[in-house]
């Protein structure tokens, strides 16, 4: 968060002339992890002990009837006159027997916190209300509000009518929040309903405030809404569910002490002994930013691009010793193709050779078969 400083609004909506320097709490790690663990944590230190009666399911007289009955050997009630004699009893598989592992209330039901990790996530979590997509993350309505983290006077403490603090809302531009919880107003499914706890709804805003002249007399009966005094802030209301960015509203008293309660990364903190806000390991989180920045781009080289190495592409069609490479048979296909043409060419010339014989031998018995022909005439004659 790079702005030094935050305005501060009247009761009306209206911008003052007051501002306040941004606490450095604001400004420590968002650590999500620790912020569920702790809040998980919390949540079973609120949990009540339960337990069955140590004598349920063993309250009736029975012994096994032992082997040889053809029955299991399961305790039997004793006795008769009824259908409950001689039905197993007892064990977890019986009618009427204990449960398996019956619970007990000396189970652990609570869990130690380490302080400083409970005050580590509370830095997390109300570093995290200041960040806006944060909080429109976690689903609160806060698109038409002037200003994140958002500061009211003092005034605000001193409400005691509850038109007054609808107004005030609306003037912020805060009630579209409420409306939100309002339109998520529904049953809760499952056997709490019967417990005391049939409605569900969805979490509203957060008002931390620094004295109560009558501010949650005013803020009570609108639906949603969660009240914080600034020195008490518990992380069950700040990140409700484990997850950061609760919409908070502050009122300028609350927000001037965040400094002595938690401290600041130069001063440890005035009101929490032995506590010194936790640095973040990179006063800037945006690494990208950081590297396209104008003081880094200068101090660094030009980036050096290697040569890409051009492959020289032969048509292995063309190209015989290509072909080779890739089917090494080929080679063998070759010297087979040309040894069948050679044997064809030599197998052309014997017949050829052949044939010009039989012609001559042909030509030569023509002629002589002519020459008797015309003798034979003549010795007639």
């Amino acid at each position: 968060m790079a702005r030094p400083l935050v305005s501060v609004y009247d009761e009306k909506g209206n911008l003052t002339e007051e501002t306040i320097k941004l606490p450095d709490v604001f400004k420590a790690p968002l650590r999500p992890d620790l912020v569920s663990f702790i809040h998980a944590q919390m949540r079973l230190n609120a949990r009540q002990p339960y337990a069955v009666s140590r004598k349920a399911g063993h309250q009736t007289s029975a012994e096994s009837w032992g082997t040889g009955r053809a029955v299991s050997r399961i305790p039997r009630v004793r006795g008769g006159g009824t259908h409950r004699s001689g039905q197993g009893a007892f064990g977890n598989m019986c009618r009427g027997g204990r449960m398996f592992a019956p619970t007990s209330v000396w189970r652990r039901w609570h869990r130690r916190i380490n302080v400083a990790q409970k005050r580590y996530a509370i830095c997390s979590a109300i570093a995290a209300t200041g960040i806006p997509s944060l909080i429109m993350a976690r689903g609160h309505s806060i698109s038409e509000i002037p200003e994140v983290p958002l500061v009211v006077c003092d005034k605000l403490e001193g409400y005691k009518k509850t038109k007054d603090a609808v107004a005030f809302l609306k003037a912020v531009k805060a009630w579209a929040d409420i409306e939100k919880v309002y339109n998520s107003r529904r049953h809760r499914a499952g056997k709490g309903k019967m417990r005391n706890r049939r409605w569900k709804q969805k979490k509203g805003p957060l008002i931390i405030y620094n004295h109560n002249n009558g501010i949650k007399q005013a803020f009570r009966n609108i639906p949603g809404i969660s009240f914080l005094q600034v020195d008490n802030l518990n992380l069950l209301k700040l990140a409700p569910g484990g997850h950061l960015g609760r919409f908070c509203i502050w009122t300028a008293g609350a927000f001037k002490k965040l400094n002595a309660l938690y401290g600041t990364f130069k001063a440890p903190s005035q009101l929490k002994t032995g506590w010194r806000l936790p640095k973040p390991k990179m006063t800037m989180a945006d690494f990208s930013r950081l590297i396209k920045s104008e003081e880094i781009q200068k101090a660094i080289r030009p980036r050096i691009k290697p040569a890409k190495p051009q492959e020289k592409r032969k048509n292995p069609l063309k190209n015989f010793e290509f072909m080779c490479e890739l089917n090494p048979y080929a080679a063998v296909l070759a010297r087979a193709a040309v040894l069948k043409s050679q044997n064809k060419d030599t197998s052309k010339k014997k017949v050829t050779k052949v044939s010009k014989k039989k012609t001559l031998k042909g030509a030569k018995a023509k002629k002589k078969s002519g020459k008797t022909k015309a003798a034979e005439p003549a010795a007639s004659s």
